[in-house]
């Protein structure tokens, strides 16, 4: 089995770094001020890998991405982004700025032939599709809009249309710090062959143990390690 990331969340809203409870606006619980100091602090404890979700661009006011390539720049490690990649330009913009992967949910889930142009035109290991799964579908839209497709349905569609791995999230478990259910995610990762990242409701290390044990290539943790629930060097001894 190969080895699991070990991926710190860096949610970015109005500039500062938050945690929402099921993606909820205003339901922040952490609010620290300076995003770009938080990056370089996972990076100076052992990360090798940080994901940075635009919640603004999600909920379709204007984006930080002038805060996302300052954090491109301070840092060595590569950084995955996502959150409001709703058009081409969008996602080319990031691209640009030197982001190592973009994950796109809504566009994606809505034309699936986006996926191949930008998989050909910057290599597919750069393009992630995000699936969120509320309910056992896939839902789209910061999560307000459900699909008839399951994660696991969609994920081979992606697979075809040239993704390189896929970001699941398990939405009725995001944020709530109650662990999750293995159910889906092992549904999903016996339907395709990409790498497969999974993110929603990682609380203790037990769970990252149980994910160690699937073939999950990387999890995302955010809420847990800010409330000091998972230490992050904890974390690692699972992965990297």
């Amino acid at each position: 089995m190969s080895e699991m990331l070990i991926i710190p969340a860096v949610d970015i809203k109005g500039g500062k770094c938050v945690q929402l409870v099921q993606g909820e606006p205003g339901t922040e619980q952490v609010v620290i001020e300076n995003p770009v100091n938080v990056a370089k602090e996972w990076e100076r404890k052992g990360a090798s890998i940080l994901h940075v979700i635009d919640l603004d661009g999600a909920f379709g006011d204007e984006g930080n991405i002038g805060i996302i390539k300052n954090i491109v720049e301070n840092l060595n490690i590569p950084v995955q982004v996502g959150g409001g990649i709703r058009t081409m330009k969008n996602a080319e913009n990031l691209l640009k700025i030197g982001v190592n992967r973009i994950i796109m949910g809504t566009m994606a889930v809505k034309n699936p032939e986006v996926v191949q142009e930008l998989s050909k035109k910057h290599g597919k290991d750069r393009i992630i599709v995000a699936l969120d799964s509320k309910d056992s579908k896939v839902v789209v839209k910061g999560w307000t809009e459900k699909t008839s497709k399951s994660a696991s349905e969609f994920g081979k569609i992606f697979q075809e249309h040239g993704a390189g791995g896929i970001l699941f999230t398990n939405v009725d478990y995001e944020g709530l710090l109650k662990g999750f259910d293995t159910e889906p995610l092992l549904e999903l990762l016996n339907s395709v062959d990409i790498p497969v990242i999974y993110s929603g409701g990682v609380t203790s290390i037990d769970d990252i143990k149980k994910l160690s044990e699937t073939s999950v290539s990387g999890v995302v943790i955010g809420s847990a390690l800010y409330k000091g629930k998972i230490k992050f060097q904890d974390a690692i001894k699972y992965g990297k």
